[in-house]
């Protein structure tokens, strides 16, 4: 991202430690068998919920570059009512949202078995790490106050 980036606290910087072993589990999923577009569409969703601006305009650059449609991203949102979601995304989408709102329920077995239709359980371990990580990452940016300008 070639913007300046503000901080309250660069926690990165203070310890490039743990943004190495971040990076690494980005670089896993990345060499997993889950297609961007798909992890794409995750770290989208996930920002969204949490409200991490950063994360959103990041993560939406990225998608854009690798080939998501602006359509698509706009829907994001609104994935439950719009048609131009799979029926594999649908089900990734229902866990994230379900991860990411741990508090209410946990992940239903309705959502997983949904998963489990679409994708092996090593894919399904893929899946839960990058929202679990992204999560993570959002929780960073936001309590730093991470923003572009």
């Amino acid at each position: 991202m070639n913007k300046v980036i503000k901080h309250r606290l660069d926690v990165w910087k203070e310890e490039p430690l743990y943004w190495n072993l971040m990076s690494g589990i980005d670089k896993r999923l990345y060499e997993s068998t889950i297609s961007k577009s798909l992890i794409d569409i995750i770290k989208i969703r996930v920002s969204q919920i949490n409200k991490c601006a950063f994360c959103v305009d990041y993560h939406t650059q990225d998608a854009l570059k690798n080939g998501e449609t602006a359509r698509r991203i706009f829907a994001l949102s609104a994935w439950q009512e719009s048609p131009l979601f799979t029926d594999t995304e649908r089900a990734v989408l229902e866990v994230v949202e379900e991860i990411t709102f741990i508090f209410n329920h946990g992940v239903s077995d309705g959502a997983y078995e949904k998963l489990k239709s679409f994708f092996t359980e090593k894919e399904i371990a893929d899946i839960i790490i990058g929202i679990c990580h992204m999560n993570f990452l959002n929780r960073v940016g936001i309590s730093t106050k991470t923003t572009a300008i």
